[in-house]
């Protein structure tokens, strides 16, 4: 089913996805890549607040390319989501409900996302440069000194993507594999 979301993304919204589903998702998401995920755990274990509001805000694991002239932002494709795996869990208790990335999660980030009522969404990994045109702003908002794994504020607008794990748990990589298998049989 193909569906268009606005953020914030709010549990009324999560609940209403499904695994398989292709969103478009239009308003405010934040990147965060492996450092800054250490940095904001650093944050939590210091008793610090967050340098943004994590509720119902959605994270991409992303680092651009830097912008060509004329351009919001480079390319912007997904990394590899099972890097914050560590991190996630804990984000996810704090409010976070939902994360775009590629590739599997981890057990603890499943029973994070299903305790959570939060959703994991896959970009599509190859297609940075499409992606990037789904971006009208971007604005470096911490840790600067991290070059392209700084935390940026970008505004989107009908950014596509897939729900792989819904807020129930169910998981697009592990039904889509078996309905593969047996169609070979």
């Amino acid at each position: 089913m193909e569906k268009h979301i606005c953020t914030p993304v709010t549990q009324e919204v999560t609940k209403e996805l499904k695994a398989g589903d292709y969103v478009y998702l239009t308003g405010t998401i934040y990147t965060a890549r492996d450092a800054a995920h250490k940095r904001l755990a650093g944050c939590l274990e210091r008793g610090e607040a967050l340098p943004f509001d994590i509720r119902d805000a959605v994270i991409y694991y992303m680092g651009p390319s830097p912008a060509r002239d004329g351009q919001v932002i480079g390319s912007a494709g997904p990394t590899t989501a099972s890097r914050m795996d560590k991190y996630t869990p804990e984000l996810l208790d704090l409010g976070l409900k939902g994360m775009i990335g590629k590739g599997k999660r981890s057990r603890e980030v499943k029973e994070a996302v299903i305790r959570n009522k939060a959703v994991y969404f896959a970009a599509a990994g190859g297609a940075g440069a499409l992606i990037s045109k789904c971006v009208k702003k971007s604005e470096t908002i911490c840790y600067d000194d991290l070059g392209t794994e700084a935390v940026r504020r970008l505004e989107v607008e009908n950014f596509p993507m897939a729900v792989v794990i819904d807020s129930e748990g169910n998981d697009l990589y592990e039904t889509a594999a078996e309905a593969y298998r047996r169609n070979q049989k």
